[in-house]
């Protein structure tokens, strides 16, 4: 059984803290695979693969972290998840987790009649092949999934301008309020979100004893 879990929303080093806990946990066998799903206070985190120095000009914190790719922004109106899962039933396939989780979002954003897709050679979820909606930059260790992706549902977008996100110009970046011209809550897709991720992953989420972190 795999559980989803939903922190609302929690400063981004308490959470990462956190993350880290649940991975080693699920590396020992102690807890499920597990789906966390968390909002943030503005930050830009930086992946393995660096940036070009935007995220340091950018007015925000900056958080360096050992999940792939470059930089990205979070922000209220985002949606994060933190899949930690352990990919040796799933035959230590990383490339095709990282799929599973886009359709995980592609799915999602069916849901609201916005056609996602994947893009080769091209990470996360777009529209039109064009506007980057969702992010996803992963790290797996003892062959353990954490950090996740990033759906961009109500969010800030000029906030974007002010780095690079995955090497791209900021403008690139687009939300589901955007392409659907109307607010959209999270309250909305949380749920959506999870549903999904049952229906790709075979599972059933259910409620499992995980806290919230706590400062």
């Amino acid at each position: 059984m795999s559980a989803v879990v939903d922190w609302g929303r929690v400063d981004y080093p308490l959470a990462w803290e956190r993350m880290r806990r649940l991975h080693a946990e699920r590396a020992e066998g102690g807890i499920p695979d597990t789906l966390v799903l968390v909002e943030h206070p503005p930050v830009v985190t930086v992946g393995v693969e660096g940036d070009d120095g935007s995220s340091d000009s950018s007015g925000l914190p900056v958080y360096r972290v050992e999940r792939g790719g470059k930089s990205t922004y979070h922000g209220p109106g985002q949606l994060v998840g933190y899949p930690i899962v352990d990919l040796t039933p799933r035959g230590r396939d990383v490339r095709a987790f990282v799929q599973d989780v886009e359709t995980v979002l592609i799915e999602t954003l069916r849901e609201f009649h916005l056609l996602g897709r994947h893009v080769p050679s091209r990470r996360g979820v777009w529209i039109d092949g064009e506007r980057k909606v969702a992010s996803i930059g992963i790290a797996v260790e003892r062959w353990v999934t954490f950090h996740g992706f990033a759906l961009n549902v109500d969010v800030d977008l000029g906030a974007f301008e002010r780095i690079h996100p995955c090497g791209f110009d900021g403008r690139v970046m687009t939300s589901m309020a955007r392409e659907l011209g109307r607010p959209v809550s999270l309250a909305e897709v949380r749920p959506i979100v999870g549903e999904r991720w049952a229906g790709v992953f075979g599972r059933v989420p259910r409620a499992h004893p995980i806290p919230a972190p706590s400062a």
